[in-house]
């Protein structure tokens, strides 16, 4: 049991350190525009590069299911675009590379 207690302290030290020293040393509010666009682009440009390498490598290595794979993100993207829910794009694409495993 505690044989893993070195590695949850040291994730916990690491996770805190990202939190906490944006706190300290950022007490003033930020003024320079850039930098704001900066911020508030991050966490989109973080989730987009979690999620796409996941899309193609999830289905399997295979042409077939790459192909049903890029029909998914292919369909999801357009629902996005077009605004809809995130359920909704979410639930299309999965139908989208079921039906493409399907019949590809």
């Amino acid at each position: 049991m505690f044989k893993y207690l070195p590695y949850i302290l040291v994730m916990a030290l690491v996770t805190y350190l990202i939190r906490m020293l944006p706190l300290v040393f950022c007490q003033q509010e930020i003024k320079s525009v850039f930098v704001k666009s900066f911020l508030f682009y991050v966490p989109y440009a973080v989730l987009g590069a979690m999620t796409f390498p996941a899309i193609f490598t999830a289905v399997g290595t295979e042409p077939k299911q790459v192909a049903a794979a890029t029909l998914g993100c292919l369909i999801a993207i357009y629902l996005a675009y077009c605004k809809k829910s995130l359920l909704t794009v979410a639930i299309a694409a999965c139908v989208m590379v079921y039906l493409a495993n399907l019949f590809l």
